[in-house]
């Protein structure tokens, strides 16, 4: 049966392979992107991210079956925060209720590999405890502003915060309520123009490979995760929810050992 899938980030990296497979499958694909997409809008923005949910619910009339967000960024700076965080849960709750009309909704997010290292806890719970774009986005500016090193937690900690989010809402009524299964995916490195320097020498694969080690087939193409997140945003998900799947190669077996249930939270 085909199915309307919303993408954000459609334009590159995960979100395109995801985009692209999905049409392949003959699906209708609404993308949400800064450029090349169905719906041209800035997700940094609340005005952004309203004006996108309307569009992307007219676009469809207002029948939509899964929203797959891939939309973020890996910048050090402030605005990795609204884009993220913000840009993902703003966007998703503003078309909730559309996605709640379908016989099998479903919705899916990007974390990453990232969640589970170093992270700046007020700046996460300034996110998904206080809910404060403002405050979160003011955290992160100071981070930088240190000038130490410190602004490198700024994306471990808006993954960290999407994770929280997930598992918080996935019960909700108009989540679990509506019948819709809400997830995550956190993936190691992935082969993607955000990461093309990260890995751009043997000498920066050698010190990323120290933080993100990959035993099982080493970096993941975007078609690696796209499949996974086309499955948790399928009509056969049906229980799966409140999840963050880690599509890693193995990294969180490396870093976190084989009893994660006796670690602290």
């Amino acid at each position: 049966m085909t199915r309307t899938y919303v993408i954000t980030g459609s334009a590159s990296g995960i979100g395109a392979s995801t985009a692209e497979i999905l049409k392949k499958r003959g699906h209708h694909v609404i993308g949400v992107d800064l450029h090349s997409a169905e719906v041209v809008a800035d997700l940094g923005t609340k005005q952004g991210r309203l004006d996108a949910a309307q569009a992307t619910i007219d676009l469809s009339s207002d029948k939509i079956d899964a929203v797959i967000a891939c939309a973020g960024l890996a910048h050090p700076k402030s605005v990795t925060v609204s884009v993220n965080y913000f840009g993902m849960v703003e966007f998703l709750n503003a078309i909730n209720g559309s996605l709640a009309k379908s016989t099998a909704p479903r919705a899916v997010t990007v974390s990453s590999m990232a969640s589970i290292m170093p992270n700046d806890k007020t700046l996460v719970e300034a996110m998904c405890v206080l809910d404060d774009e403002l405050a979160a986005v003011a955290r992160a500016q100071a981070l930088v502003d240190l000038a130490d090193g410190s602004e490198q937690l700024i994306y471990g900690s808006t993954k960290r915060a999407i994770g929280r989010w997930v598992r918080r809402e996935c019960i909700k009524a108009n989540w679990a309520g509506a019948g819709i299964p809400l997830n995550a995916v956190g993936p190691g490195i992935v082969r993607t123009p955000m990461v093309a320097d990260m890995i751009a020498t043997a000498e920066a694969r050698q010190a990323i490979d120290k933080m993100v080690p990959m035993p099982l087939h080493y970096y993941l193409e975007p078609e690696n995760v796209a499949h996974l997140l086309i499955w948790l945003a399928s009509e056969e998900n049906t229980h799966t929810t409140g999840q963050t799947i880690y599509i890693d190669g193995g990294s969180d077996a490396v870093l976190r050992g084989e009893n994660i249930w006796d670690l602290a939270p």
